[in-house]
């Protein structure tokens, strides 16, 4: 089974990437007294040098990151206290005899599973034989379509990057779409690049693939022949594939056909047959990126089936291995944790089941979290935040000199039908279908997956349920969704360094106010903005607003360009970023501007030394404090649409006339930057 494709939650536009601890933050469900962390300043480095230094450096000095870790900061808090959370929660749970098919029982039985590795241990990689038993009996690319087709129905689909979504232009009907199929690197480039450290990475990734096939007991002469051609295949395909950047683009990712239209494109795979095996029957397909899909059906035959097989072997093997016993899991880390990312030292088993039971038993581990630690009154607390935020963003957009009437009108019915999630849904998930027995871990993520894909399949043909969540109540994050033009917020970030109703406005203003204003500009930014208040992929500005639009946001993309990291070997993809940091620019200006409306914001009242603006901008600050791994900084670079965290706090505070009085920033700063470029969108 495809442990990634099944287990992992996807969520559009999230907004908060980086994670962070810090010293002053109270222990999990301890009381707190302490808001702002003064002492992690650092006063020797002057606000205008650079303000997340600034604000952040003897924090940065003095902490040093767990080896388990590849980011560490103010974030992180959140994230190991709700799996901390999650842990009593399982704990207690799986300490009981809970009926057979309750929400108790299946979430404690999973847990109990994973937790069990002397099973896992003894099993070794048996859970998968009988699927690479199958890839073997293959003798003809046709039968290799066949194979891969029939997967998708037990977690194991390959080749096709097949699911039911939303159509982006009717956003109220769900239809079968296909984009590219994942490859073993994180994207095509790494395929490509030549520079040492890409290089390295390939190398690794050989080693990776040539030890999982030693693992099932292949010779290693032969593991490192097949691993050579798999990368040569791999290599083949990401020809094909769109870069980061290009799939940022809506329009140019949506391509409908009807399926004899499509079936010309792809000859000699048999697209109803394929189908049929998934278990679908449509007239029409949204095909994300057809040159991957000519591609494919090209290199099927031309391609030995023998290294296609291998091929979807590794796949099956890599993608079960955290899943299997020891070795194959330590592999696993190694490439994908370590060499990628620079993780030194694998995390606890519990962390690991209880982050694994979050994404595939989501909703019933969900509820149980709720129900302990979100109360309705924060739940109402956080709307009337949000319903300010919304009421201040209207009047920016109202006030803007750029954009003409008849685009504000249509920004403002956008703005207007926003649907607000807060903490959890109204309308919890069922799992009625999945099985679970706690002495057989590969088994009960097999019966999960198989759930997965039911309800996915079922969606086909009927309108879209708006009242779908992409993420869980206790995620430490938060996401815009275009085609539902919803803004949404889980429990789990609900809570301090974001927001605490013990804080001073200019803390809460500068942490879940920002955040709120950074979901609510990913309505409007490079991708959000051309979707319709209906969640439709429709145009609805005049060119000369679009113009405009597009020539402000240059301004953005060539200043993140400038920014440099890893003493200047790299530099931050502006246009991979531009969403992102449309948010982050316009979520402070947003918050700041709501605050500005609070008695506090409208005070002088010192608190800690610092008036209530800086207070503000501070809070802001220290919330995306971090250290990062230089392997997971080139990762992110490479991967990630959010800026490392420096400068998603000294890109926006630079462009925001507010910061420059508070701090007494003054040409010949380094924060200072001259008027005509500084970013000015929303």
């Amino acid at each position: 089974m495809k442990y990634t494709k099944w287990m992992l939650l996807a969520a559009p536009a999230l907004a908060l990437t980086a994670f962070a601890y810090g010293p002053k933050y109270a222990p999990v469900d301890e009381p707190r007294t302490s808001f702002f962390d003064k002492a992690g300043m650092d006063t020797t480095v002057s606000p205008g040098e650079n303000f997340f230094l600034y604000a952040n450096g003897n924090w940065i000095k003095n902490t040093e990151m767990p080896a388990s870790e590849t980011r560490w900061g103010s974030f992180n808090i959140l994230a190991d206290n709700n799996v901390k959370r999650l842990h009593t929660i399982l704990e207690d749970v799986s300490s009981k005899t809970n009926p057979i098919g309750t929400s108790a029982q299946k979430v404690g039985d999973l847990y109990k599973s994973g937790m069990d590795t002397v099973t896992i241990e003894k099993l070794g990689y048996s859970p998968i034989k009988p699927e690479l038993a199958k890839i073997a009996a293959v003798t003809n690319y046709k039968q290799l379509v066949q194979l891969a087709a029939d997967g998708f129905k037990t977690g194991d689909g390959l080749l096709f990057g097949f699911y039911i979504a939303p159509d982006a232009r009717e956003s109220n009907k769900n239809a079968a779409q296909l984009a590219q199929a994942e490859i073993g690197l994180p994207n095509r480039d790494y395929y490509f690049k030549t520079d040492s450290a890409s290089v390295a990475i390939r190398a690794e990734y050989v080693k990776y693939i040539a030890k999982l096939f030693t693992l099932t007991g292949v010779d290693a002469a032969t593991a490192d022949k097949k691993a050579a051609a798999i990368l040569k295949l791999e290599t083949d395909i990401a020809q094909s594939h769109l870069s980061p950047v290009e799939l940022r683009d809506p329009v140019k990712n949506y391509n409908k056909y009807s399926v004899a239209e499509f079936q010309k494109q792809v000859p000699d795979i048999d697209v109803t047959d394929v189908f049929t095996r998934i278990g679908i029957k449509t007239d029409t397909i949204i095909v994300g990126q057809p040159s991957y899909y000519k591609t494919l059906d090209g290199l099927l035959k031309t391609t030995p089936v023998a290294v296609w097989k291998d091929k979807v072997a590794f796949d099956e093997i890599s993608g079960a291995a955290p899943m299997l016993s020891k070795p194959f899991r330590d592999e696993s880390f190694y490439f994908n944790s370590t060499v990628l990312n620079g993780q030194k030292q694998q995390k606890e088993r519990w962390k690991l089941m209880s982050q694994n039971i979050d994404g595939s038993l989501g909703e019933l581990l969900g509820q149980l979290y709720a129900e302990k630690y979100f109360t309705p009154q924060a739940k109402k607390r956080m709307l009337d935040l949000v319903n300010n935020l919304q009421a201040v963003y209207r009047e920016r957009i109202q006030k803007l000199d750029w954009m003409s009437d008849a685009t504000k009108q249509k920004a403002l019915a956008k703005l207007d039908a926003f649907t607000k999630k807060i903490g959890y849904p109204d309308k919890w998930k069922t799992y009625d279908d999945v099985t679970i027995n706690k002495a057989t871990y590969y088994a009960n993520e097999v019966s999960i997956a198989k759930h997965d894909f039911r309800r996915m399949i079922n969606k086909l043909g009927k309108p879209v349920d708006r009242t779908e969540w992409g993420m869980t109540p206790p995620t430490v994050n938060a996401y815009y969704n275009p085609s539902y033009n919803e803004i949404v917020f889980p429990a789990g970030i609900l809570q301090f360094p974001f927001f605490d109703e013990n804080a001073d406005d200019a803390v809460n203003y500068g942490g879940i106010g920002m955040v709120i204003g950074h979901e609510m500009t990913h309505g409007f930014d490079d991708q959000g903005r051309q979707f319709d208040k209906n969640g439709n992929l429709s145009d609805w500005w005049t060119p000369e607003d679009a113009s405009k639009f597009k020539a402000k946001v240059q301004v953005m993309i060539d200043q993140y360009d400038a920014f440099k990291v890893l003493g200047g070997s790299m530099h931050v993809n502006g246009h991979l970023t531009q969403g992102e940091n449309l948010a982050d620019n316009g979520g402070i200006a947003i918050a700041y501007e709501a605050f500005k409306r609070t008695a506090e914001g409208q005070s002088n009242v010192k608190i800690d030394g610092f008036t209530p603006d800086q207070r503000f901008f501070l809070s802001v600050a220290q919330i995306w404090r971090s250290k990062i791994r230089d392997e997971a900084l080139r990762f992110r670079i490479n991967n990630d649409p959010h800026s490392p965290s420096e400068f998603r706090v000294n890109g926006p505070v630079s462009n925001t006339p507010a910061f420059y009085k508070a701090f007494d920033i003054k040409p010949g700063d380094k924060m200072y930057r001259p008027d005509s470029l500084r970013v000015k969108v929303w």
